[in-house]
């Protein structure tokens, strides 16, 4: 039994990084019908961002927590920022375009950006500096580490933030407004193209949460990183129903007990299998998502 709480802690803790990841592209989705494939690569951008920071402050070895909060909200601005940088760029000139042009283009942007961090960072993988020193926590016999805490907290508070901007804001209420009927919102007077865009920021900076909170429990970072992640996030996504925002939290949970309860019971050889699987599952069963609602197609 303790064997068993002991992998569900570690599965609800990558649970909650893919759920980071997936909310990026269920946000973006949710709000212009568009996979951005170059969201896997913004988290890449948000753990190297964190690295150099964390330089800054004295790493190697341990900073102060006001420092290591610091760390996490440069990499969020800064993969924010990047994030508005590749809408503004890359999608909005296309935003009439047919769909396929923006998926291609997506692709294109995510090689873009592998590409640039292979010529700036080098293709040498770094040891992200321990800037909190970890150290175990037994609790009722599963240990615990303080990362693994930390992670879970961050997690849950972003969350329940985002929620929070969704739900209780003006700029909340105009993006599920856009998400429900774009061309009726910008007729009720609401500046869509200033919703897309803090849209693609929010959705980065939690992606750039992400690669820090991964770095610091897997300190080795390096230019691709962000390719599996982001396709297992996209998978979380797609299982929670994409465009649905509790749906992507509950799908990056299931995804993360998933591959490490495969992990642990069966083989590390089927730990990027598992994502793909569920992924054909869930859209033979329910190609909707478990909290996703069909949408009809305007002709």
């Amino acid at each position: 039994m303790q064997e068993f709480l002991q992998q569900l802690v570690n599965g609800i803790t990558w649970g909650s990084i893919y759920a980071l990841i997936a909310l990026g592209y269920t946000m973006v989705y949710g709000i212009l019908r568009l996979i951005n494939f170059a969201h896997g690569d913004v988290y890449m951008v948000g753990a190297f961002t964190a690295y150099f920071a964390a330089r800054l402050f004295g790493a190697p070895g341990s900073v102060s927590l006001f420092a290591a909060v610091l760390v996490l909200l440069i990499a969020m601005a800064t993969s924010s920022m990047l994030g508005i940088v590749i809408e503004r760029g890359a999608y909005k000139p296309l935003r009439r375009s047919p769909r396929l042009t923006m998926l291609i283009t997506a692709i294109g942007v995510s090689l873009l950006l592998e590409n640039l961090a292979l010529i700036v960072f080098g293709a040498d993988p770094k040891f992200f500096p321990q800037i909190i020193a970890p150290r175990q926590l037994d609790i009722g016999g599963v240990l615990v580490s303080s990362h693994q805490i930390i992670v879970l907290s961050v997690s849950i508070v972003l969350m329940i933030l985002l929620q929070v901007v969704v739900l209780k804001t003006k700029i909340g209420k105009a993006m599920r407004a856009v998400s429900f009927h774009r061309e009726a919102s910008s007729l009720m007077g609401i500046s869509t193209d200033n919703v897309i865009t803090f849209t693609f920021a929010v959705g980065s900076a939690l992606a750039a949460a992400a690669g820090v909170l991964v770095a610091l429990s897997n300190p080795k970072i390096d230019p691709l990183m962000g390719i599996m992640p982001g396709l297992k996030a996209f998978v979380a996504a797609v299982l929670g129903g994409i465009g649905n925002i509790p749906g992507a939290m509950l799908g990056g949970l299931i995804m993360g007990v998933s591959e490490v309860m495969v992990v642990g019971y069966i083989s590390s050889t089927f730990r990027d299998a598992i994502a793909f699987a569920l992924l054909i599952i869930i859209l033979l069963v329910k190609p909707t998502g478990l909290m996703g609602t069909g949408m009809g197609e305007k002709v």
